[in-house]
């Protein structure tokens, strides 16, 4: 079974103590809506899903987890089939965790760079809008992210194992004076979901687990009035 398709990015799970940043950046700055908060958790969305970014409290300042939405129940189960063949541990995300991140079922397994792979089916849907700026999710998910890696092909290596991606394009970029060749992956849709920059030198230029993350929008004049 091809499960590409079938996957999109559905949130980020940030570990961070700046909760008034995020704030200011995420709901002031670029129109995302901040539904709740609590003294260890933040939740922003940027449609009618309730979860988007995920804020836990902590020191580490990075990107603990990238949720993956399966389409149905048969590419879930697909899935986990392979990561089980790999050998790969798997882990059942409780009740708890599923609440907080707004989905039905969450199983958890080792990714690159340390990012942890959660996918899910089922994100609780909520009626009312966030209003302007318009964000282009849907089929295509939240947007994508980029990785640098010392080791890319073997990055590119696991989504294509993992989720079936498929190259859509490359370029050769310079990254704090570091020459990467980056390969963007799509999974769906979406021109790409992943982007894999790798050195080659034994070095990495980026201090945090994901170089950025993207989200789009319809309007780029909406971005500006908002």
């Amino acid at each position: 079974m091809n499960v590409f398709g079938k996957v999109r990015l559905g949130y980020l799970v940030v570990e961070t103590e700046r909760f008034t940043d995020w704030r200011r950046f995420g709901a002031d700055a670029i129109g995302m809506h901040l539904d709740d908060q609590d003294s260890d958790a933040m939740r922003l969305r940027l449609d009618d899903h309730a979860c988007r970014f995920l804020l836990r409290r902590g020191p580490g300042e990075n990107v603990t987890s990238l949720g993956w939405q399966v389409d149905d129940h048969e590419a879930f189960e697909e899935i986990v089939r392979r990561v089980t063949d790999a050998g790969v541990p798997l882990s059942e995300g409780t009740p708890e965790e599923a609440a907080q991140r707004r989905v039905e079922r969450l199983t958890r397994f080792p990714g690159p760079k340390g990012i942890a792979q959660e996918i899910f089916t089922r994100p609780v849907l909520l009626d009312d809008p966030t209003g302007p700026p318009t964000f282009v999710t849907g089929e295509y998910g939240l947007g994508h992210v980029a990785i640098t890696a010392k080791q890319p092909t073997l990055v590119r290596g696991y989504y294509d194992t993992v989720f079936d991606a498929r190259l859509s394009d490359y370029i050769d970029e310079t990254i704090n004076g570091v020459k990467l060749k980056v390969r963007f992956l799509r999974l769906n849709a979406r021109h790409h979901t992943i982007a894999v920059a790798g050195t080659h030198v034994g070095l990495d230029p980026v201090r945090t687990r994901i170089q950025h993350v993207n989200v789009q929008v319809e309007e780029l004049d909406d971005m500006v009035g908002s």
